[in-house]
């Protein structure tokens, strides 16, 4: 892979009005419940060969929302993010690898409470445009499955049938429009 369709050189910003850094886990090993960060940010460096370009997505650990203030505290606590100690969740790229035009996979580091590990995300390019306002605009998409005790994440209520009450396995869904600086 060479390069993506109208896709330039150079850094492009996240922006966060357009984007979204979310995830889903299990909820008493029945329903799925979904929630974002709030307060997101980054950047994109595009090389002019698309495999060596890197991303930086962060999102504030305290931003956490799922549409219930009591479960969004839990999840900010040291059952989970740890986010007053750890206010900053970051992925930074290290490695993108072509699978099929524009899908590819991105491999990064991700880091949450402290924690850096390691992840492989299945990536699309969805395209560029202009905006109405003139500007140059670029959508992404990422998806991934982890397991939150990688992190430390170690919060095991377990259910009567044996199920855990929050699923060790998480899927994470990024999806960035960014803007050429």
């Amino acid at each position: 892979m060479t390069a993506l369709p109208n896709l330039t050189a150079g850094t492009w910003n996240i922006d966060a009005g357009h984007s979204q850094f979310a995830f889903i886990a299990r909820h008493a090993g029945v329903s799925r419940v979904r929630g974002h960060f709030q307060v997101i940010g980054g950047a994109i460096a595009v090389g002019e060969e698309f495999e060596n370009s890197t991303v930086r997505a962060e999102a504030a650990a305290s931003s956490i929302t799922t549409g219930n203030e009591q479960r969004d505290g839990h999840l900010q606590s040291g059952d989970f993010l740890l986010a007053e100690e750890n206010p900053t969740i970051v992925f930074e790229s290290t490695g993108i690898s072509d699978v099929d035009g524009t899908d590819f996979q991105l491999t990064g580091n991700l880091t949450m409470r402290g924690v850096t590990k390691e992840v492989t995300l299945s990536a699309e390019y969805a395209g560029a445009a202009e905006d109405p306002n003139g500007n140059t605009v670029a959508g992404f998409s990422a998806t991934g499955r982890i397991n939150r005790k990688d992190w430390g994440m170690s919060f095991d209520a377990v259910l009567k049938g044996g199920e855990l009450l929050v699923s060790d396995r998480v899927t994470l869904e990024i999806d960035i429009e960014a803007v050429r600086a």
